[in-house]
């Protein structure tokens, strides 16, 4: 399974992240932690995790999510995760994501969520 991302800018200040295929332990699931560490050394305070095309999250893919939600947190920044269906909205459903990651159910709910925080830190 190819693990793919893209990364957008969307309204002013909110930046979404693309992953598509699968999220599980091992280089790619290094490689996006990577990435999304970077958009925030970037100054990138406002981050949706659009997973409408992940199939597939394992247990490390979940701990990658809460960890960069942390670092994210701690820059003064806030990240959402939007799209999330199937075995991955089960997953995250089992672990209870929602109570560390706020959820949405697409894209545009989750930049409205954004866009309509002021300011402040936290996930």
């Amino acid at each position: 399974m190819i693990t793919q991302t893209n990364t957008r800018q969307v309204e002013p200040g909110i930046t979404v992240m693309e992953i598509t295929g699968g999220l599980n332990l091992g280089n790619t699931l290094i490689s996006v932690e990577d990435a999304i560490r970077k958009l925030i050394e970037d100054g990138v305070r406002k981050l949706v995790l659009d997973l409408a095309g992940l199939s597939y999250i394992d247990s490390a893919g979940i701990g990658m999510i809460v960890m960069c939600a942390g670092q994210m947190g701690q820059a003064g920044g806030r990240m959402r995760v939007a799209g999330a269906q199937g075995v991955v909205a089960r997953a995250f459903g089992t672990v209870r994501l929602n109570q560390v990651v706020p959820q949405d159910s697409d894209v545009d709910t989750a930049c409205a969520a954004l866009a309509a925080a002021s300011g402040g830190a936290g996930l």
